[in-house]
C-alpha cells in the first residue's frame, strides 16, 4: 500500500510526511487481510505484500513513513499475526520497498529480531538515486585527468544508486528473498516526446537489471508497462516513460527501447533458471548468465 486512510495517521492525509499510529496498528494489519482476502474470493489470488512503498519519502502523492523500528513492530505484533490467525501463511511479507540506498541498514535492523524475521519473506527495492537519469538525486562530481586524450579533464558522475547493497543484503541473509519492485524514467517536467526513443533509457534498464540479477536479485516488476502519450495518467502530474506508449488519439502502440532490453531477459531467462558465475574482461561490458532447467 500507499497510504493508509488518513484517519489512521499522525497526519490526517494520504500524502505528506504522516505515519501509521500505534493504536491503528491492529486495523490496518486486518486490511491487509480482508484485501487478500476480498481479492482471492475475485479470483484475483495475492501472492504478496510489502509494508509500505517508500516508507521514508514523503511525497506529494500517497505516502507514509516508517522507522526501521515502525515497521519491524508492525510485522511482528501485527501484520505477521494477523495473517497467521486467517491461516494466510502462504501470503509473502517483504520489507523496505524503497531505494537501494538504505536498504542494507533497513534488512540489518529488521531481521535482527527473529520474532519479525519469521514472518518475513525477504526485501524489495527500487533504482532511484541515479543522478545520470534523474533531476533530485545528490550528487558528486569525481574529477580524472583523461591520460589517453592529452590529460583533458574528465569527472565521474556519482550518486546513490547503491548497485552494491544488492549482494550485502543477500550475503546478510542468504535464506531471505530479493526482489526488484519498481523502476521508471520520470520525465521531470520534459514532454515525453523529447525522450521518446531514448536507448539510453534502454540501457539504464540493462544496467540495473544485470547488476541487481548479479547480487542476488530474482526478479525484476516495471512501473508502468503501458503510459499514454503525455506520459501519464498521474494524479499529481508525475509523468514517466513507459516500455510502451498508447496514443489515445491515434490508437497506435509505440515500443520504447525499454520494452526490447527487458525482452532480452524475459525472453531467454526461463522461470526455474538458476544464475551461474559470469565476468567480463572490459569495464564497460555487463553480463549475467543463467542456466535454464531444460540446459
Amino acid at each position: 500500500p500507499w497510504s493508509p486512510p488518513p484517519w489512521m495517521k499522525t497526519k490526517r492525509t494520504f500524502n505528506g510526511e504522516g505515519r501509521l499510529l500505534p493504536s491503528c496498528r491492529d486495523a490496518w494489519a486486518w486490511h491487509f487481510v480482508l484485501f487478500v482476502e476480498k481479492m482471492q474470493q475475485m479470483g484475483v489470488p495475492i501472492w504478496g505484500v510489502s509494508v509500505q512503498n517508500e516508507p521514508e519519502a514523503a511525497q506529494a502523492w500517497e505516502s507514509c513513513l516508517y522507522t526501521a523500528e515502525e515497521e519491524k513492530i508492525f510485522i511482528r505484533d501485527h501484520l505477521g499475526p494477523a495473517l497467521e490467525k486467517r491461516g494466510m501463511q502462504g501470503v509473502k511479507v517483504l520489507i523496505w520497498d524503497h531505494n537501494r540506498d538504505g536498504m542494507f541498514e533497513r534488512a540489518a535492523l529488521t531481521y535482527a529480531d527473529p520474532e519479525a524475521a519469521k514472518y518475513i519473506w525477504g526485501m524489495c527495492f527500487h533504482w532511484y538515486g541515479d543522478p545520470r537519469y534523474e533531476s533530485w538525486p545528490p550528487r558528486a562530481e569525481v574529477p580524472y585527468l583523461d591520460r589517453q586524450n592529452s590529460e583533458k579533464r574528465i569527472f565521474e558522475l556519482r550518486g546513490c544508486a547503491g548497485f552494491e547493497n544488492v549482494r550485502r543484503v543477500a550475503d546478510l541473509r542468504p535464506d531471505k528473498h530479493l526482489l526488484f519492485t519498481e523502476g521508471c524514467q520520470e520525465l521531470g517536467g520534459r514532454p515525453l516526446s523529447q525522450v521518446m526513443g531514448d536507448w539510453k533509457l534502454g540501457e539504464r534498464y540493462a544496467m540495473n537489471i544485470i547488476n541487481d540479477l548479479n547480487g542476488g536479485c530474482e526478479g525484476f516488476i516495471d512501473w508502468n508497462l503501458f503510459l499514454d502519450e503525455y506520459g501519464g495518467p498521474n494524479h499529481v502530474g508525475n509523468m514517466c516513460v513507459a516500455p510502451a506508449i498508447c496514443d489515445s488519439r491515434s490508437g497506435q502502440l509505440i515500443y520504447q527501447p525499454s520494452f526490447w532490453y527487458i525482452g532480452h531477459f524475459s525472453r531467454y531467462i526461463k522461470p526455474g533458471a538458476r544464475r551461474v558465475l559470469s565476468s567480463t574482461s572490459r569495464d564497460a561490458l555487463e553480463v549475467t548468465c543463467y542456466l535454464n532447467p531444460d540446459g
